[in-house]
């Protein structure tokens, strides 16, 4: 079972260290404004051709509640979702759209505080003509994502734990903060300090 409840408590800063650069998606998907909070989720899978949204459209009555829909779409030149689809996907309890593409709307998604990460904004919508698998593999942002993998995005990024894996990169990831919890900052500086030094010695390096 999902234990998304668990990963809402951990950033992608954490999740990134445990995971590697595999798992993260790339720069270009952000927080389409400042205050978007962090957001967990399994991912539902939606891949759109591109100039075409009809899946997209299609998934948000199909996604479970609690779920991030992930969309590989085909281009930056057509929104594949705007204010009203935004609306109802929120008030069907989505959790929030994760777009390697662009929506529209802006104001109005922004208004009604609907999480939207994706490439950017532009005002022209796509058609909806092509019809495509739900729930199958795509790739976003760089990262494969399943159906069920874990995504976590906030401000600081976008990472995507593989569901097979879930459960250790959880534990990992509760471990990995209690230990940074415990530690002051004087001692991580001494024993960065110590390290710093210590690959600075064996590179030649001197004073």
């Amino acid at each position: 079972m999902n234990d998304v409840t668990g990963f809402k408590n951990v950033s992608p800063t954490t999740l990134a260290d445990i995971l590697g650069r595999e798992q993260v998606m790339n720069i270009d998907i952000r927080p389409l404004w400042p205050s978007i909070r962090r957001v967990a989720g399994a991912a539902f899978t939606v891949r759109c051709p591109p100039g075409d949204n009809l899946m997209l459209h299609a998934a948000i009555y199909r996604a479970e509640p609690g779920s991030i829909i992930v969309v590989e779409a085909g281009d930056v030149d057509y929104a594949v979702a705007g204010g009203n689809v935004c609306a109802v996907a929120q008030r069907r309890g989505i959790a929030a759209f994760v777009v390697d593409g662009v929506i529209r709307d802006l104001a109005e998604v922004r208004e009604m505080g609907f999480p939207v990460f994706a490439r950017g904004v532009i005002p022209i919508p796509g058609t909806k003509a092509a019809v495509e698998p739900l729930n199958g593999q795509v790739r976003c942002g760089g990262v494969n994502v399943s159906p069920g993998d874990i995504v976590v995005a906030d401000e600081e990024g976008i990472v995507v734990t593989p569901s097979a894996r879930q459960e250790q990169v959880l534990l990992d990831a509760k471990a990995k903060l209690a230990k940074e919890a415990d530690e002051s900052l004087d001692a991580w500086e001494k024993a960065h300090r110590a390290r710093i030094n210590k690959i600075l010695g064996e590179k030649g390096f001197e004073d």
